[in-house]
């Protein structure tokens, strides 16, 4: 099964831009959370790669959410770039063409971009209603009152912590 990858040098090259060592702890840091194996028993089949992006794309929109104000605006587009661009590096080591490439990112980028209007209110949102906003993207998955828990938990650890102790 192919997982991703973390990043063991200290820096990248990414469009002629040197990236922060920073950005690579976080990129592996939202990475290690896709590992979670109980995130996936409630599972009805074998989890892939897809479901693991999911599961990334979900940890990194809470981390959005909780770190986005005016001071972190800058920083955040820069993790925000980055970690798209590692996700377009993955895509890639699975054996996708630049086509495909293309359509898989547009598509990854819309799922992004719909998690983080979903989950904008989640603070205000009833159990009942976050578990419909998560069935919209984990229709697979059977106990989604467990991920519903453990995205709540996620989510006030976030809050308890800053962008640089992430």
């Amino acid at each position: 099964m192919v997982q991703f990858a973390t990043i063991k040098d200290t820096k990248i090259i990414y469009n002629n831009l040197f990236m922060k060592k920073d950005y690579i702890h976080i990129y592996n840091k939202l990475i290690n959370y896709t590992r979670n194996k109980e995130l996936y028993y409630s599972l009805n089949r074998n989890d892939t790669f897809a479901d693991r992006l999911t599961f990334f794309l979900l940890h990194f929109a809470f981390y959005l959410k909780n770190f986005k104000n005016d001071d972190n605006k800058a920083i955040l587009q820069e993790i925000y770039d980055f970690n798209f661009r590692q996700m377009e590096l993955s895509i890639r080591e699975i054996g996708y063409g630049d086509q495909s490439i293309n359509k898989k990112m547009k598509d990854y980028i819309n799922l992004f971009h719909s998690m983080i209007s979903e989950i904008h209110f989640w603070n205000e949102l009833e159990k009942s209603k976050k578990i419909e906003m998560l069935t919209i993207f984990l229709a697979d998955f059977g106990n989604l009152e467990y991920l519903v828990d453990y995205f709540e938990d996620f989510n006030e650890n976030l809050q308890k912590k800053n962008l640089n102790s992430f």
